[in-house]
């Protein structure tokens, strides 16, 4: 499952904080219905294709090996191209950005729901992620023009916000649908009925905004990035079928660390910089990112192996198991209204995200237990609820702090590198996780026959335990990351802090 950070690129910023609003501007209510459209259209693809993707995987024939790239190629195409995807904005103007957003997502979508193989299935995920990375800059830099009274941009961001929000459930339950009385190729198609609507709706509603003069495209930055973070995630992936010791996987590793490294080096140099490194600087906010990376990479592990335990080992069909994660999601929308809004105002952040690493941690070393008899209500739900937690405590306050205090000129870039870290952050960890499931699967089926279906069961099960303990792994170093770098006490909060939204 994906959460997504939607963010406005510099220059959408602008617009005085203080500037009445129109009063005559009747459709801006009509935009913000178009505008959360698009977010939820975005959420819902991510918990949909999680869902489905057993199904797609048995009607196209895909190993188990690369299956992680229908999830990953989404995901490292968004967050790669995000920081991207708002200067594009800034040069081409908000409006003609958003439809090509649209248009290109539900071209993807079509493609990867006609897909006749498993290259055109990712190639199109790639491609979906690719318009995202377009789409949502300038959702957010459409409401914060839309909404320029303090007040109806407050209460715009939270109707897009719930709406969104929401999607992560819906997404579940629409996703069990599809799947189990349509096809799966239907996760794909709904979107272009989303994406057409708003698409008209955009078009009929939003005026073209003048684009900003002075900006320019940090190409070296953007190339710098993209290939490294490639690299990155390209090297684990590469590790379950040609081990570490193979020239394809460290050099790839290798070469993505020097690229990411040059590409930090060079956005001190650059004159407009993709990412200015000032908007990481900040002790708390350096902290917030370093956490929303590591939940990331546990996060998006739990979801798919899960999956695959619920219908592969249980036998649950995809509609039992979108209703089967809605207490985790439930959980940790509480647990994330809780920490954010009560815990870190009064006691701050340092012992709050620590303590939701914990708790993720501990939910899935519990999740190690689970076998091919477990009851949902006795021996699913308790950890499930105990990972959703963990979860919230720790996503809320980190997107928070993340961009607290952040420049209004920088509040675009700052709400784009969230999701980045976090996107990123899911690719590397589903890239190793299944390297380890894999490594896992193959070293218990060595001297056992793999044609009996009680040892290929059994094998999944330690394939997936293995993913659990590894990402329990990766929320024990969340833990003692966030101990040491989160300042202590309450965080100030500057109230002329350019908003932002995540999703």
């Amino acid at each position: 499952m994906s959460r997504n950070a939607i963010a406005a690129p510099r220059g959408a910023e602008a617009v005085p904080e203080n500037a009445p609003a129109d009063p005559a501007h009747r459709r801006r209510w009509w935009i913000l219905l178009v505008i959360s459209l698009s977010m939820l259209m975005g959420v819902l693809d991510g918990t949909i294709v999680n869902i489905a993707l057993p199904s797609a995987q048995h009607a196209l024939g895909f190993s188990d090996a690369d299956r992680q790239w229908v999830v990953t190629a989404y995901a490292l195409a968004f967050g790669s191209l995000l920081l991207l995807g708002g200067r594009i904005a800034d040069l081409m103007g908000q409006k003609v950005t958003f439809l090509v957003g649209l248009a290109g997502f539900a071209a993807a979508s079509m493609g990867g729901g006609a897909a006749n193989g498993f290259a055109v299935l990712v190639v199109a995920r790639a491609v979906q992620g690719l318009f995202a990375a377009l789409l949502a800059p300038s959702a957010l830099s459409i409401l914060m023009t839309t909404f320029t009274s303090p007040r109806e941009r407050a209460k715009a961001f939270t109707v897009a916000g719930s709406i969104a929000g929401a999607g992560g459930a819906i997404g579940l339950i629409l996703g069990g649908v599809l799947t189990q009385y349509l096809d799966w190729r239907w996760t794909m198609y709904v979107n272009v009925v989303f994406a057409g609507v708003a698409f008209v709706g955009g078009a009929a509603l939003l005026d073209r905004a003048p684009r900003d003069p002075s900006a320019r495209l940090d190409v070296l930055g953007t190339l710098l990035v993209s290939v490294g973070l490639f690299c990155l995630v390209y090297g684990f992936s590469k590790a379950e079928t040609h081990g570490w010791g193979a020239p394809a996987t460290w050099g790839t590793l290798t070469a993505g660390a020097l690229l990411v490294a040059f590409f930090v080096w060079w956005q001190t140099r650059a004159a407009y910089p993709l990412l200015p490194l000032r908007v990481l600087l900040d002790r708390n906010r350096g902290a917030s990112f370093v956490a929303l990376f590591i939940t990331g990479a546990g996060m998006f592990g739990v979801f798919l192996f899960l999956t695959y335990y619920l219908q592969q080992s249980l036998g649950y069909s995809a509609l039992k198991t979108g209703f089967a994660f809605l207490p985790m999601i439930v959980a940790s929308s509480f647990a994330s209204a809780v920490a954010n809004n009560v815990l870190v105002r009064r006691i701050g952040p340092k012992p709050v995200v620590p303590l939701g690493m914990a708790v993720a941690a501990a939910g899935l070393v519990w999740m190690t237990t689970l076998d091919l008899r477990s009851a949902y209500v006795t021996q699913v739900l308790p950890q499930l609820v105990l990972v959703g937690v963990g979860l919230g405590t720790v996503i809320a306050p980190a997107m928070s702090l993340a961009t607290s205090g952040v420049a209004a000129a920088d509040a675009g870039v700052a709400s784009a590198a969230v999701n980045t870290v976090q996107q990123v952050g899911g690719s590397i960890g589903v890239a190793l996780l299944s390297t380890m499931a894999s490594d896992a699967a193959t070293h218990y089926l060595s001297g056992r026959d793999p044609r009996d279906p009680a040892v290929l069961a059994r094998a999944g099960l330690e394939s997936y335990s293995t993913a659990y303990w590894w990402s329990a792994a990766v929320f024990v170093v969340g833990l003692f990351a966030t101990v040491l770098l989160y300042r202590r006490g309450v965080p100030r909060h500057d109230e002329s802090d350019a908003p932002v939204m995540h999703m």
